[in-house]
C-alpha cells in the first residue's frame, strides 16, 4: 500500500475527548473515527487489523470443530420476552418498531435466535454435540461509552454456542474453548489471565473471564500471589481475617460524634480500627427496604447481594426512604425495633464483639454494640450471614490462605456454562438414547474483536505510538523512502517495495513528499512491526536500515539480503 494513497490521516496532537492511550493512539494514527458517542468508523488500517484478528479466531474455532454461520441482528422482541431478558437488559437493549408496529430488537447477543434455530433442527441425541459460531456486529445502548473500542454501543464480537446431550459433552466443549481462547490471545500478543466470573445477564452457573491486564481496565480482579486462583471481584470468595477486638460485657453507650457520617472520619475521630466499626448500607430490593451490615473496612458486593437474596431490581435507598423507615441517614444502624426492614448481616460481623454503630440519632453513635445481643439478622427464606463483601487487596485466598492482590484489566473474552435455562424456555429438546425427551445442554463463549485491538494497543505502546504485535498489525512492514524526490532514492525504494510484496510481505510504503522527521514520527505512531529506511546515504553504503518497532536500535543489512532478513522476521 502506498502511503500517499492511504485513506486516513495521522494527527500530531492527542484528541481532547480521549481518556485512554489506545483510543488516543487509534485516532491519531488514523485507525478509527467517531461518528457519535460509542459508534466508530473503522478506517482501512483498523479494518486490516480486525480482519487479521478474525482470521486467527476462525483458525482456532475451526480447529476445535466449530462451524461458522451468520445470524440476524434484527430479531423479534417476543423471543427476548420468552426468556425474560428483554426486561433484564432494560435500557441497554436497542428496540424499534417496524411499519406493522411490531417491536424488534437490535441484538446485543444471540442466545435466543440461535436456540430457536437449533430447536427446529435437532431431534435426537445423535444430532449432538456441536458448536456454532459467528463474527457479527452487536448493539448495546451503553449508558457511558468510553475508551474508544473498549465500550461501544455498536461493536464487533465473536460469539460461539455449544449444544450437548450431557454434562460431559458440555465440559469437553468448555475446555476446548478455553484452550482455543488462550491460543487466540497469545497469537494476538496479549498478556491475559483467566478468572472466575459472575454470569450476569447471560445466565448460567459457571463462567470465566479472560482479562487483559491494564491499569485503565474497568474490571477489577483478585489474583492469589501463591496459587492459581483468580476471580473477578464481583465473584471472588476469600477468607476474612478474624479480629475479635473487645468482647467485654459492656452495654451500649452513646458517643457524641458531631457531623461525622463516614467510616474514615469516624475511625479517626474515635481512634479505632475500621474493623471495629459497623457500616449499615440501605437498599431498595424488589420494592422492599433492606439494610446490609458489615464491618467498616469492607464495601457491599452488590452482585453477591443480588445472588444471595435472588434480587432482580436493586438500588441504593434514598435518604427520604431511609427516614420514613425510622432511620437517620449517616447515623443509622440496625439497633432497635425495625419490623418493616430486612436486616442482612455479612459474615465479617462477629458475635459477642463490641462494635461502634450509628445511634439512629443525629450526631451520635453507639459503642459496645454486639451482634446477636443488641441486634440480629432478620429471618428470611434463605440463610443469611454469608459473604456479601467486596474483596480488597490483602484479603486471604480461600484455597491456600495467601494474600490476594487486586489488579485492573480489560475483559476481552467470557465463557459460560448455560445449562438448560435457554433450551427449556425456547423448547429446544432432544430425545435421548433411552427415549426420554430432555432439554439440550448449552454453553456460550464470547470474544470482543474490537477489544482485542484496543487491549493490544494498551499493552503495547510507548510515548511515540503503537507497537503492534506482528500477527495483528495492519501491515507487516513500514518502508520509508527519505527524500523520494531524488530519483535514485525513489528507484531503490520502489524496487524494494516490489521485492517485499512479491515475497509475501504486506508493506506500507511511505512514498510521500514529506520531511524525514514527519515520516519517522508517523512510522512510530502507526507502529508496524518492522521499519525499513531507504536513503541516499544507505544507497551509497549498499545497505538498508532495518528496525523492529519494539527495539531501540536499528541494524544495517545488505540490500541483497534484506528481503530474506525481513521475511525471516515475519
Amino acid at each position: 500500500m502506498l502511503f500517499s494513497k492511504l485513506f486516513g490521516k495521522t494527527l500530531k496532537e492527542k484528541p481532547t475527548d480521549t481518556e485512554v492511550s489506545s483510543h488516543a493512539l487509534m485516532e491519531r494514527a488514523g485507525l478509527i473515527s467517531q461518528v457519535v458517542s460509542g459508534v466508530y468508523s473503522y478506517l482501512p488500517m483498523a479494518w486490516n487489523s480486525l480482519l487479521r484478528i478474525e482470521s486467527i479466531i476462525r483458525e482456532e474455532m475451526n480447529t476445535i470443530g466449530s462451524q461458522e454461520l451468520h445470524l440476524p441482528v434484527l430479531q423479534p422482541a417476543e423471543l427476548w420476552d420468552s426468556t425474560g431478558r428483554k426486561d433484564l437488559f432494560g435500557q441497554n437493549l436497542f428496540t424499534l418498531e417496524d411499519r406493522r408496529n411490531r417491536t424488534l430488537v437490535l441484538a446485543p447477543t444471540h442466545e435466543e435466535v440461535l436456540t430457536s434455530l437449533v430447536a427446529a433442527n435437532v431431534q435426537s441425541y445423535k444430532d449432538l454435540p456441536f458448536i456454532l459460531y459467528q463474527i457479527q456486529t452487536k448493539f448495546r445502548d451503553e449508558e457511558r461509552p468510553r475508551g474508544g473500542l473498549l465500550r461501544c454501543r455498536e461493536f464487533h464480537m465473536k460469539d460461539a454456542y455449544s449444544f450437548a446431550s450431557n454434562s460431559d459433552q458440555l465440559d469437553s466443549a468448555y475446555e476446548d474453548m478455553i484452550q482455543a481462547y488462550n491460543n487466540i490471545f497469545d497469537r494476538c500478543g496479549l498478556s491475559t489471565v483467566m478468572v472466575e466470573a459472575d454470569s450476569g445477564a447471560i445466565g448460567g452457573k459457571d463462567s470465566h473471564e479472560f482479562i487483559a491486564l491494564s491499569n485503565i481496565g474497568e474490571d477489577s480482579i483478585a489474583i492469589c500471589t501463591s496459587c492459581k486462583y483468580g476471580a473477578n471481584v464481583e465473584r471472588a470468595e476469600f477468607v476474612k481475617p478474624v479480629n475479635s477486638g473487645n468482647s467485654s460485657n459492656a452495654t451500649p453507650e452513646e458517643v457524641h460524634t458531631p457531623g461525622i457520617t463516614d467510616i474514615n472520619a469516624l475511625s479517626s475521630f474515635l481512634n479505632v480500627s475500621k474493623s471495629d466499626l459497623l457500616k449499615s448500607m440501605f437498599y431498595l430490593a424488589d420494592g422492599k427496604l433492606i439494610v446490609v451490615v458489615l464491618e467498616g473496612d469492607y464495601e457491599v458486593n452488590e452482585i453477591k447481594l443480588r445472588n444471595t437474596l435472588n434480587i432482580k431490581d436493586l438500588a441504593i435507598a434514598s435518604d427520604s426512604l431511609i427516614r420514613s423507615a425510622g432511620f437517620i441517614p449517616g447515623f443509622a444502624s440496625p439497633v432497635g425495633d425495625h419490623k418493616d426492614v430486612t436486616v442482612v448481616v455479612d459474615d465479617s460481623v462477629i458475635e459477642n464483639k463490641n462494635y461502634v454503630v450509628g445511634a439512629n440519632k443525629v450526631d451520635y453513635h453507639l459503642k459496645n454494640v454486639q451482634y446477636g445481643r443488641d441486634f440480629k439478622k432478620t429471618t428470611v427464606s434463605i440463610e443469611i450471614g454469608s459473604d456479601l463483601a467486596l474483596v480488597k487487596d490483602g484479603d486471604l485466598c480461600l484455597h491456600c490462605n495467601s494474600k490476594l492482590k487486586i489488579e485492573k484489566g480489560i475483559e476481552i473474552g467470557h465463557v459460560f456454562k448455560l445449562g438448560t435455562a435457554y433450551s427449556e424456555k425456547l423448547n429446544a429438546y432432544f430425545v435421548g438414547a433411552d427415549g426420554v425427551r430432555q432439554p439440550i445442554i448449552m454453553g456460550c463463549y464470547g470474544i470482543g474483536v474490537g477489544r482485542i485491538l484496543s487491549a493490544s494497543i494498551e499493552q503495547n505502546h510507548d510515548p511515540n505510538g503503537i507497537i503492534f504485535p506482528k500477527l495483528i498489525a495492519p501491515y507487516d512492514v513500514s518502508l520509508l523512502g527519505l527524500n523520494v524526490e531524488q530519483e535514485d532514492v525513489k528507484n531503490e525504494a520502489d524496487s524494494l517495495y516490489e521485492l517485499l510484496t512479491s515475497s509475501g510481505a504486506n508493506v506500507l510504503y511511505d512514498d510521500r513528499i514529506e520531511s524525514p522527521g514527519v515520516k519517522f514520527n508517523d512510522a512510530d505512531l502507526i507502529g508496524l512491526p518492522i521499519r525499513l529506511v531507504v536513503s541516499a546515504r544507505n544507497i551509497d553504503q549498499g545497505v538498508i536500515e532495518v528496525k523492529k518497532r519494539s527495539d531501540s536500535d536499528a541494524v544495517k543489512i545488505s540490500k541483497d539480503e534484506v528481503v530474506k532478513y525481513v521475511t525471516d522476521l515475519l
